[in-house]
Formats: structure tokens, C-alpha cells, sequence
């Protein structure tokens, strides 16, 4: 913790750690340093400025000191457990690399290629597997996800594997899905600019499988969003239904 603080805080701050000695000095600092360069943001927007390896290293030292505190207001034994001594540092490293890494990271780079043969019919890929975590009870979501375009007949296409990364990129963060199919439409939108687009996801939320109801896993949550042309064209959106199930069948 030492060299991220003296390296990226304050002179000011990087003194209160007292040279790396008194880690809960450290964590002070490193949080000082957060909440002054960079605002909350709602729980599924990018919070910009925190892509860089020492960033992300001060926000899971601080991460991992207050999941400690939780720990501890739980009664949970994490100094003398085997099973959960570091448990509080394994989670915020895989809250801040892994399971809400789309707030933090740069959005994907969208390699787009010339429509050199104007093609302008329905496209739709998936199913792609979806994995994100509910914003009300921070529960795991996963599901797949379809898209489908219109490309515009001297627009750009983008390539396929760039869906796949666009999906994951908005879904790992806290979501609700009613959001989360929008923002992925949304960006496509923004970046490609097609005739019409349709977002499809159907996910299971183990928030209502773990706990309350206790539903089955076969109970799943569907929603669409309809872009363009797609939004009001009757025959396309069955089409690109038609192609959903589809793809969803086993080959």
C-alpha cells in the first residue's frame, strides 16, 4: 500500500501513512484521495478517472478495509478464520476487477468495417452470455443476450465479436435489467447509427431465486428494446423474435 500512496495521493496524505507503516493510515489516505477526485455516480454509470492500475489498486485497499468493518459488525472472525482471513480482500478485488470492472474501465473499442455491399436486412447475433449483479440485493443476474441490426445502407458494420464485449461491459456493474438492455442499445445506437436495432435479454435473477420467494432457476425476466425502424415495424421485430428462438435452440 506503501508505494500506491506515495505514489498517487498527496505529499500531505502520503505522510499520514507514515511510510506504509500503519495500514489503516494507508486506507485513510487512499480514501482521501478518492473522495476528492472523483464523485459517486449512480450504481450502473462509469465513473471516470479510475482506469489506471494504481487507481484501481487505492479503491481495493479502501474497498477491502470497510468490508472488514462489515465483517466485523457481523461478528465474522476474519483475523483468526481460515476459511474468511482474506476473504474481505478477495472480494474487493473481484468487485473492482471483475464483477463491477464496467464502471471503471474504458467502454470497448468498436472496430467498424465499410457496408461495401450496402447491406441493409436484419442481422442478429446471440445468444451472448450475460453476467451482472442486481443493484437491490447485489445478487448475480445471468442470461443471455440477442441483438439485432439494420445496418444503414452506406453506414458501418461493426464486428461481431464487439457485441459480445459492448454486453459485458454495461452488465458488469449494479443493474436492474430495465436499465441495463437500454444503455446497450443506447451505446449501439450512439456508435453505429442503423437503420433499427432491437436488445433482447433474458436472464434468471437470483435475487428472487436465493431469497424471498425462493423461485426456480427456470424462472427468467425477458425484455426488449426496439430501436428505428425495428421499433415500429411489426414484420421485423417477429423476425428478429423468429431468429431468437432460433438461436437459442441447441444445435
Amino acid at each position: 500500500m506503501k508505494n500506491v500512496v506515495t505514489r498517487l495521493v498527496s505529499p500531505a496524505d502520503a505522510n499520514r501513512a507514515d511510510a506504509g507503516s500503519d495500514p489503516q493510515a494507508a486506507v485513510a489516505a487512499a480514501t482521501g484521495y478518492l473522495n476528492r477526485h472523483c464523485e459517486a455516480r449512480l450504481c450502473n454509470e462509469a465513473v471516470p478517472g479510475l482506469s489506471s492500475p494504481l487507481d484501481q489498486a487505492l479503491l481495493v485497499a479502501a474497498a477491502a478495509k470497510k468490508l472488514e468493518e462489515l465483517f466485523d459488525i457481523l461478528r465474522i472472525d476474519h483475523a483468526n478464520d481460515h476459511n474468511t482471513r482474506e476473504t474481505p480482500q478477495r472480494v474487493a478485488k473481484m468487485m473492482v476487477h471483475e464483477t463491477l470492472r464496467g464502471r471503471y474501465m474504458a467502454p470497448p473499442d468498436i472496430t467498424d468495417f465499410e457496408n461495401a455491399q450496402g447491406f441493409d436486412n436484419l442481422i442478429v447475433t446471440g445468444p451472448i452470455d450475460l453476467r451482472s449483479t442486481c443493484a437491490h440485493h447485489m445478487m448475480p443476474i445471468y442470461g443471455e443476450a440477442f441483438v439485432g441490426i439494420v445496418p444503414a445502407h452506406d453506414g458501418k458494420i461493426i464486428g461481431l465479436s464487439k457485441y459480445d464485449r459492448i454486453v459485458d461491459y454495461f452488465a458488469s456493474r449494479l443493474q436492474i435489467q430495465e436499465e441495463l438492455v437500454k444503455q446497450i442499445g443506447n451505446f449501439i445506437v450512439e456508435k453505429t447509427a442503423p437503420r433499427g436495432l432491437a436488445v433482447r435479454i433474458s436472464a434468471v435473477h437470483m435475487c428472487k431465486t436465493h431469497r424471498g420467494v425462493r423461485a426456480g432457476h427456470a424462472s427468467r425476466m425477458v425484455n426488449t428494446a426496439f430501436y428505428g425502424e425495428l421499433a415500429g415495424d411489426r414484420d421485423l421485430q417477429n423476425a428478429f423474435m423468429h431468429e431468437c428462438l432460433a438461436l437459442s435452440r441447441p444445435s
